[in-house]
């Protein structure tokens, strides 16, 4: 029994090594940008496996003919992303029904004016095809975008989604993803930047190029390169124009900076989408995801103290991290509840699904409540 017990216990922890691994990655590339190509993973669920009784209730709804999704796009809030790379040799993804591709965005939790703003989009790019279709000139109409907002907040996850309705629309011809930020594009030498921003411009033609922290390329420190990679880019948007999109992102402030560093990012860039903080009940919603898709069960006073902490963190939500936040709160949390379970001599199913109140406080509260001690006390 010992020996099955342990052997639990050490499943357990390595699901959570495996989780905060993947966090420390996100957070990596969230503040130092993306460094190597990662395909997007694919994470079906065990075989014979059913769900946790009566699961958190959190709108998703499935899109038939849709390909799989990851773990981030199941939480529909990551910012920092994988990067997904273009080789040569590989084919662009099937293309998806609009309709579905609405509904799914309709499934994202939050974000309402960002949908707002995405449909508009999506009915305009889709009028754009039929137009084109029908020989009737069209006017020119810029697909490039610009996202303003806190991290965590989604602009990584809609860019992804903008590029394959654009691709579904017949508007690129590829349809990824690629991101980079200004380590990516820029070089530290005179000459090698444009040969540096050229490479990642040739890797998306045929899909969205999205530039994190876009304002770092217009720092205006002495000697540096910056403004020759956008110069690179803005040539590359002109000579690609009917295939090529690039999204840039970034703090609502700089990015209106760094608009304006350049009359020709002003000309291109003329559709802006501003990504809101996450409220306290949709930071409770992404969590429930989190625990459902996981096979995690809160029970109600585990509920409640998760459902306080995110009403008080929500005051800041762009220092706590929105969704980045809530992320790293449910592995925090998932933490305590392998600590707990190891203390177990008998270790069953619903021990390792249930999350309780005692979990939550440990790992959000306690620490917080803790009085540093007296030098009497020390004594």
């Amino acid at each position: 029994m010992a020996d099955k017990k342990d052997e639990i216990i050490n499943l357990q922890l390595d699901i959570i090594r495996k989780m905060t691994e993947n966090n420390i990655r996100r957070l990596s590339d969230d503040i130092w940008g993306p460094s190597r190509k990662t395909p997007r993973s694919q994470n079906p669920a065990p075989k014979n496996q059913t769900p946790p009784p009566n699961p958190p209730s959190v709108p998703v709804t499935p899109v038939s003919g849709a390909p799989a999704k990851s773990d981030e796009d199941l939480i529909k809030a990551s910012d920092g992303a994988d990067v997904i790379v273009n080789e040569p040799e590989e084919e662009a993804p099937p293309k998806e029904d609009i309709d579905d591709l609405r509904k799914e965005l309709d499934s994202y939790i939050g974000l309402d004016e960002v949908k707002k703003e995405v449909k508009n989009l999506i009915n305009m790019a889709a009028v754009y095809k039929l137009r084109q279709d029908n020989n009737l000139p069209n006017p020119d109409m810029s697909l490039h975008l610009v996202f303003s907002g806190n991290p965590g907040t989604g602009k990584t996850m809609i860019a992804r989604f903008m590029a394959r309705v654009y691709h579904s629309l017949g508007l690129l011809s590829v349809g990824k993803l690629i991101e980079v930020d200004r380590s990516g594009l820029v070089a530290g030498y005179i000459g090698q930047t444009a040969i540096k921003t050229s490479k990642v411009l040739e890797s998306a033609k045929g899909s969205v190029l999205f530039i994190d922290e876009a304002y770092t390329l217009t720092s205006k420190t002495e000697n540096d390169f910056g403004f020759e990679a956008v110069d690179t880019i803005l040539k590359a948007m002109e000579d690609n124009r009917d295939d090529l999109v690039v999204i840039v992102a970034g703090y609502i402030d700089l990015m209106e900076e760094f608009i304006d560093s350049n009359p020709g990012l002003r000309s291109r860039f003329n559709k802006y989408i501003d990504f809101a903080d996450y409220t306290a009940d949709e930071m409770m919603g992404i969590f429930k995801l989190n625990c459902s898709k996981s096979f995690y069960v809160l029970d109600s006073d585990a509920e409640a103290e998760v459902k306080e902490y995110f009403t008080a963190v929500s005051e800041a939500a762009g220092e706590f991290g929105n969704a980045r936040g809530v992320r790293n709160t449910f592995e925090k949390i998932l933490t305590e509840q392998a600590n707990r379970i190891a203390e177990l001599d008998n270790v069953t199913r619903d021990d390792l699904m249930k999350i309780t109140k005692s979990d939550v406080t440990k790992a959000l509260f306690e620490a917080e409540s803790e009085e540093p001690k007296d030098d009497a006390d020390s004594e």
